[in-house]
């Protein structure tokens, strides 16, 4: 077997050295063979070869360089230590599992040791159905032990993680064998609880016998399945291969660099990137971008076939020629880097990956063009005290308009109604399940849904100075050159079943949100006072915030829930619902995206002590040497603030980050301290301009390309299957005024785009 390799040794002036031909001369199918490496320097154009180790023949650079590259591992090799686990053994008890018919239930959230109340590293026992915490478990996760003294007490040996369940499997924890262990029969042990692991009995195929119907139905669509569809070939034509669940990375990827923004960023600026690259490429974000946007664009990986080829497959009647494809993984090794879940070789959600990636664009865009400015828009937050009718206007930075699924709004209710009944009947009657029936909701529908006012919780009014009800509602303060939405169609059932909603919506082509411009304060309209809630520590602490050698914060556990069910730890999720100060799931997101590459992510939180609290809250200002907590900085440097300004606006509202936000738009003009130095200075003769020049040109608040609100569609990625944990992605591109399917390596012209049934929708900026 000869492996041939071409690697450029940077820095060799005069020496136009290449490496090649390593050759492995072994037969991979024998057993017991015996082989050697051989290795050779090859120097082109005359191709003269030197063998290798060559101390004499060779340069000192080029002897060290050989050597490094003959001890390399590939970029993803280099994860592969980490990717192995010791083999886990089925448990002894799982067959003979006895389950005590308690009438016990799980809930789907909310759970808590049932005899100290930690709402981390849970466990809940197979046998009575136990929830408690554990302190046994070899990821470190903290807890009293319960679980264990649980076991001690009853000998009930088998426990599960919550938090791990999902229709693949879970943790199962053995304390009689004091090891992690396989449980076979675990959805049958779950289900005695009330916990449906997705339906897990399968068929021969494959897939529950109620799924067959629709999901074929779904994937031959968005496929194009049954059509005869015409390869295409050429720049901006050219395949991804899929390295195994990689296709939700693959489709993000095509539409992105469809874009000319980012087209020119780094395909662009190829050459430069290349020359200012550094010692190890492999760990550069921007080197590894053009790289790939190259592969992408140049056409050199997406050639027609020859005519003896095209003779020769016709003579073998095999399928038509079909590009190979570029392979990502590279890319995919440095940009899932660090992260518990694009690391893995699992099916993740292309929306969860799209928001991570344009943050790495974002840190890695530093002082040049960031390509990821096009998707950013603002949106302007009015909520309403329902009591004193005061109202306040908050402004967030957003790259993504999440476009609810209103499914009482759909036209075939009747059809939608009668098909549940035959499908319940059928299950009764242990009968096959009829045809599914497809919801058709109109997108006007969708639209209404996102505008309608929405409830907030433990709202506290500065004008009653209490808690209150209250309305909020979002309106486009700018409008982004290219608009993303997501449609939201993944829910998890209060049956634990994580569920697609089979939906049709009729996406326009062209689009007009000009209508969803938002419009400030209102001439009637009061706002509420500036008053930042009380401080408030209460007699019994565990309600609230705690000591750290007690029990937890308060932490919005809904919000906890829904950043675990994209795959984060549950520490790094309370971390970020904590330190956001219960914002919401969508700003605890921006945390746990700025901070996941750091050594402490996952570890448990800590929270300062009471005396800590009120030495920090005693003061009604900001005390000088009160520096706001780099989570609060880090969470609004990532909406695209400049640094200065999120320190600014946290010291002038005494760390509090949702009226710091609004502090800086309210601000606009704040200055750099730097700047603020030099104007003293300058007052005393003392200026300095170049500094003074600097500063003014600091943009002030996120980097928005606002515009008219009229767009058309140009891309679309759309999911197959029942979750975002499985299935894969295709999406549809338009190009040269016609749709092109991109279905990993196969690239072909679209007969019939399903507009549809997508999932995510890319609109680009069209002029009035």
């Amino acid at each position: 077997m000869q492996l041939d390799t071409l690697i450029y040794l940077k820095d060799v002036p005069s020496h136009p050295y290449f490496f090649s031909d390593l050759e492995l001369n072994c037969d991979f199918n024998g057993e017991d063979y015996e082989y050697e490496d051989e290795a050779r320097l090859v120097i082109f154009p005359d191709h003269y070869e030197i063998p290798l180790p060559n101390i004499e023949e060779l340069p000192a650079l080029v002897t060290i360089a050989c050597d490094a590259v003959l001890n390399a591992k590939s970029p993803y090799r280099r994860q592969e230590p980490d990717s192995w686990d010791d083999e886990i053994q089925v448990s002894k008890h799982a067959s003979s599992l006895r389950q005590l018919d308690n009438g016990v239930r799980i809930p789907p959230s909310g759970w808590k040791c049932s005899k100290c109340e930690l709402r981390e590293n849970l466990w809940v026992n197979l046998t009575d159905g136990s929830i408690l915490c554990g302190k046994w478990f070899f990821d470190g996760n903290g807890g009293n032990g319960h679980a264990v003294e649980h076991y001690r007490e009853t000998n009930y040996p088998l426990a599960v993680k919550l938090g791990t369940i999902t229709p693949d499997g879970a943790d199962v924890y053995s304390f009689d064998e004091e090891e992690a262990v396989l449980d076979p029969h675990l959805a049958e042990h779950l289900s005695h609880f009330g916990i449906d692991m997705l339906q897990m009995q399968k068929t021969e195929n494959g897939f529950t016998e109620s799924d067959v119907s629709p999901r074929i139905s779904e994937w031959e669509v968005i496929q194009e399945s049954g059509l005869k569809l015409k390869p295409v070939y050429g720049s901006g034509y050219t395949g991804i291969k899929n390295l195994g669940n990689s296709c939700y990375l693959g489709t993000t990827m095509q539409v992105l660099f469809s874009i000319p923004e980012f087209q020119r960023a780094y395909v662009g600026n190829l050459q430069r990137i290349f020359d200012y690259s550094p010692l190890d490429p492999t760990q550069d974000f921007s080197t590894q971008m053009a790289k790939l946007g190259h592969g992408l664009l140049s056409g050199q990986y997406s050639k027609p076939p020859m005519k003896s080829e095209l003779i020769e497959q016709v003579m073998k009647e095999e399928h038509k020629h079909q590009q190979k494809g570029i392979s990502l993984k590279m890319f995919k090794a440095l940009t899932s880097k660090g992260h518990p879940e694009f690391s893995s070789s699992r099916q993740q959600d292309a929306q969860e990956f799209f928001l991570h990636l344009i943050n790495q664009v974002e840190r890695n865009s530093e002082g040049s063009e960031n390509p990821s400015d096009v998707f950013r828009f603002l949106v302007e937050e009015r909520t309403q005290c329902c009591q004193s009718r005061m109202v306040r206007y908050t402004q967030r930075a957003d790259n993504i308009m999440q476009l609810p699924a209103p499914m009482e709004a759909a036209t075939n209710k009747d059809e939608l109604i009668a098909y549940e009944v035959k499908r319940q009947e059928a299950e009764v009657s242990r009968r096959a399940p009829p045809p599914a029936v497809r919801a058709r909701i109109p997108f006007s529908a969708c639209l209404q849904a996102y505008t309608e006012p929405e409830n907030v919780d433990d709202f506290w009014s500065s004008a009653l100075q209490a808690k209150s009800a209250g309305v909020k509602t979002s309106r486009f303060k700018s409008f982004p050159e290219y608009l993303v939405i997501q449609i939201k169609k993944f829910t998890f059932g209060l049956d634990w079943v994580p569920k697609k909603l089979d939906i049709s919506i009729d996406m326009p082509d062209l689009l007009d949100i000009t209508h969803l411009r938002a419009t400030g304060l209102q001439p009637k309209e009061e706002e509420l006072p500036d008053i930042a809630p009380p401080i408030v520590i209460p007699d019994e602490p565990k309600d609230h915030l705690m000591n750290n050698f007690t029990d937890s914060p308060e932490i919005d556990e809904s919000a906890v829930m829904q950043l675990t069910e994209m795959g984060f730890p549950l520490e790094a999720c309370r971390k970020a619902v904590y330190y956001t100060g219960n914002m919401g799931a969508e700003v605890a997101l921006n945390w746990v995206i700025a901070h996941m590459e750091e050594p402490d992510f996952a570890e448990p939180l800590v929270v300062s002590g009471f005396n800590e609290i009120d030495s920090s809250s005693s003061a009604a200002v900001p005390a000088a040497d009160n520096q706001p907590p780099e989570e609060s900085v880090a969470i609004l440097t990532s909406m695209g603030f400049p640094r200065y300004q999120a320190l600014q606006g946290l010291k002038a509202t005494n760390n509090n980050l949702e009226r710091a936000l609004d502090w800086i738009f309210t601000h606009p003009d704040s200055k750099e301290e730097s700047e603020v130095a030099s104007d003293i200075a300058d007052s005393e003769g003392n200026a300095n301009p170049v500094s003074n020049a600097t500063a003014d040109n600091e943009p002030s608040g996120p980097r928005v390309r606002d515009g008219p609100g009229r767009y058309e569609l140009f891309a679309f990625i759309s999911h197959m299957g029942t979750s975002t944990m499985c299935g894969r992605y295709v999406c549809h591109i338009k190009k040269e005024g016609r749709w092109v399917i991109y279905n990993d390596h196969k690239v072909c012209l679209s007969e019939r785009p399903p507009k549809d049934l997508g999932y995510i929708y890319y609109y680009h900026r069209i002029s009035s």
